[in-house]
């Protein structure tokens, strides 16, 4: 799943509006933003089978530090404990918990079952939604549109950039997401992991984007808070 976690990260926005996007995008993308390290380290794997399944040519071989559930249990609460110490807030430290935990979720629903439970099980989880092109881009398509609705919704621009930024970061994921499905297999291993990586580009984008929106939630707070 790719869209699908960003719809996870935009929705997540109403639940805390005071934490940045590009915290929530973070955390939604948090598996797939270490993955890449760890193939370059040698510590997990993966190759390029054409024809494994309707969406995506990857065979996962092994990562279990990074997508394994009970791994991203731990990852979940060191990246909620961080948060909660920096910012004080309670409310986005469990939303981010959540968040953090959706990746492996969501995966589950759409990966063959090369998902571990724990580092070393022999118990791997998935359920295919890849297996059909159609029905990926449907059920993927709703949770972003979905995401980015309520985004949209619960937000408004605090100036141009913020209605232009929010228009252009929808687009190019969008984009993105048609390339890697309709697209030609990647060339390499090595050039999976360096391309993966570009999703840190995403998180430096969301923060952005979120410094020229106001959520509206924060909106009526300062208002009490001034009354």
């Amino acid at each position: 799943m790719f869209i699908g976690h960003f719809g996870v990260a935009l929705a997540a926005k109403k639940v805390a509006p005071r934490t940045s996007l590009g915290t929530l995008v973070m955390a939604a993308q948090f598996a797939d933003l270490i993955w890449p390290i760890f193939l370059l380290l040698g510590v997990e794997r993966v190759i390029i089978a054409p024809g494994i399944t309707a969406v995506t040519p990857l065979d996962f071989i092994s990562y279990p530090l990074s997508h394994s559930l009970l791994a991203d249990i731990g990852w979940a609460c060191i990246f909620a404990g961080i948060y909660k110490m920096v910012k004080r807030d309670s409310r986005g430290a469990v939303c981010l918990w959540f968040v953090v935990i959706s990746h492996w979720l969501l995966d589950a629903l759409s990966h063959r079952p090369d998902l571990p439970l724990f580092p070393g099980s022999s118990t791997y989880i998935g359920l295919g939604l890849w297996n059909s092109r159609f029905w990926t881009i449907l059920v993927e398509g709703l949770i972003f549109v979905i995401g980015a609705r309520l985004y949209a919704r619960d937000t408004h621009p605090r100036d141009r950039t913020g209605a232009l930024a929010l228009r252009s970061f929808i687009a190019l994921l969008i984009f993105f997401y048609l390339l890697n499905i309709f697209g030609p297999p990647p060339p390499s291993e090595k050039a999976i992991a360096f391309s993966a990586l570009g999703m840190w580009l995403f998180v430096v984008w969301a923060y952005w984007l979120d410094r020229h929106r106001l959520a509206t939630g924060r909106t009526s707070t300062m208002v009490a808070e001034k009354q």
